[in-house]
């Protein structure tokens, strides 16, 4: 019994949109996040930016570093740091993976896309990413120039 994506509980939060374009992206994991009352609050409220923060594994847990929700006007004596580390949950399994390809193959995780899910929990997903090369940037704008200029072709003729 799975519910469609117009669900009033899903709503996407942050995206990063530079990640694709500056990292070959490999596998794509979802995880939880452990948040205080005034980040959700302030989450619900759409204030939040993951386009400079990363993720990384320290001590056998999985942190978001740099990761941005602003302050909760409301909460005045129990608010939040805006950029601190915050613990995201995954597996035990998906933790080794994740280790041996940061420490190992020399890749990053990059957060995609921070959203809450049909159950009104937040999520976020990231990314076991390569950085690309200057060249591989260029060819990744080629190609979607291309394809604006593809589908206009086809409007036009159309």
């Amino acid at each position: 019994m799975s519910k469609s994506k117009t669900d009033s509980n899903y709503k996407v939060v942050a995206v990063n949109r530079r990640a694709r374009f500056n990292y070959s992206i490999e596998e794509e994991i979802e995880c939880g996040m452990i948040l205080r009352g005034s980040e959700v609050k302030s989450l619900r409220g759409g204030q939040a930016n993951i386009a400079e923060s990363y993720a990384a594994v320290e001590n056998s847990e999985l942190w978001l570093i740099n990761g941005y929700i602003a302050k909760y006007d409301r909460a005045a004596h129990f608010g939040h740091e805006e950029r601190r580390k915050r613990k995201l949950l995954v597996g035990r399994r998906e933790l080794s993976k994740l280790w041996a390809a940061t420490k190992r193959d020399g890749r990053t995780l990059v957060p995609l896309v921070l959203y809450f899910n049909h159950k009104g929990l937040a999520k976020i997903k990231i990314a076991v990413a390569t950085g690309k090369k200057i060249a591989d940037k260029r060819e990744t704008e080629r190609k979607r120039d291309w394809q604006i200029q593809k589908s206009r072709l086809l409007r036009q003729r159309g």
